[in-house]
């Protein structure tokens, strides 16, 4: 996880609804190239972390709002003048697991905060609607800004588990 995994959990430790962080049962990472190819590396991610910890029948909404999330960082998050080569990793994925209750964050460079539209706000407005669909398929979601020296956000969603 590195030196940086650490510092980009506090944020998001202090945003979420009260877990113990200690009692974390699982977490698993992965950085994610500031490509679209990004979202499918982060589907299969979904699927192999999902299976590993006996959560398959989940994978339909976690998958569809990790894409959602994954997308929002590569399509608003990157800046446009910033050479690909110097994010590293410009996008990061972090699914935690409590014994009742799943977490999936997304880190990205961007200070922007996320802004939601509501579906039928504009139909030819694809901007915004993603994040509407995380609000359908989780329990809950937020974003708060990196801590310390790093620069970014986290946008993250909760899930329940039955």
């Amino acid at each position: 996880m590195g030196t940086n995994g650490s510092t980009m959990l506090e944020p998001l430790r202090q945003g979420l609804p009260p877990l113990d962080p200690s009692a974390v049962s699982s977490t698993a990472s992965v950085a994610l190239p500031a490509r679209y190819e990004a979202v499918g590396s982060a589907r299969k991610f979904t699927r192999k972390t999902l299976t590993q910890w006996d959560l398959d029948e989940r994978f339909d909404d976690i998958a569809l709002v990790v894409s959602e999330l994954v997308t929002n960082a590569l399509r608003h998050a990157l800046p446009a003048d910033t050479p690909r080569e110097h994010q590293d990793p410009p996008v990061r994925l972090h699914m935690m697991r409590w014994a009742s209750r799943l977490v999936c964050a997304v880190r990205d460079p961007s200070d922007e905060s996320p802004v939601t539209r509501e579906a039928d706000d504009d139909f030819s407005a694809e901007s915004g609607r993603g994040l509407f669909l995380v609000d359908s398929f989780s329990d809950g979601w937020g974003w708060h800004p990196l801590a310390g020296t790093l620069r970014g956000k986290v946008v993250w969603a909760l899930f329940h588990l039955g």
